[in-house]
């Protein structure tokens, strides 16, 4: 062992959609920015303080199209990584770096059905919505309010 660690743990929201960059041997990398949020009180005012964090993630592959297809801005995430900075020449000649998480796992923490139902009643319709079925709906094991 090197004695050394490079681990990120993030739980933030989406600032934007997945982006995804496709190369020719099937590889694909895709990058969204992610915001994590700070808040304090602070003791000279007495006012409370929001700071606001940017992360570049970058996911790679298969998990990178899960992203994409399953991901929206605003969604909230689970993110656990590395961070790793870049370095390049811009057209301009100047050094620039970007630090970025590379992303190895992560879980998504927003319900889809909860997110669905908060917009449709937010959002005012002409017509009345049709009522779902629920006589059919399977609940994994885990998810259900049994106290057994």
């Amino acid at each position: 062992m090197s004695g050394t660690l490079n681990k990120v743990m993030l739980i933030g929201h989406l600032g934007d959609e997945v982006k995804m960059h496709y190369f020719d041997d099937k590889n694909c990398v895709g990058r969204f920015p992610l915001a994590t949020n700070e808040t304090y009180t602070n003791k000279q005012t007495n006012e409370r303080v929001s700071n606001t964090e940017w992360h570049n993630i970058v996911v790679r592959n298969k998990a990178a199209e899960i992203c994409e297809k399953y991901l929206s801005k605003g969604d909230k995430v689970y993110i656990e990584g590395r961070i790793k900075t870049r370095k390049w020449t811009d057209d301009k000649g100047m050094e620039r770096y970007s630090t970025e998480i590379q992303c190895t796992d992560f879980t998504f923490l927003t319900n889809k059905n909860e997110q669905q139902q908060s917009q449709q009643q937010n959002t005012p319709s002409h017509s009345p919505q049709p009522q779902q079925s629920t006589t059919n709906t399977v609940v994994p094991d885990g998810d259900d309010d049994l106290p057994f």
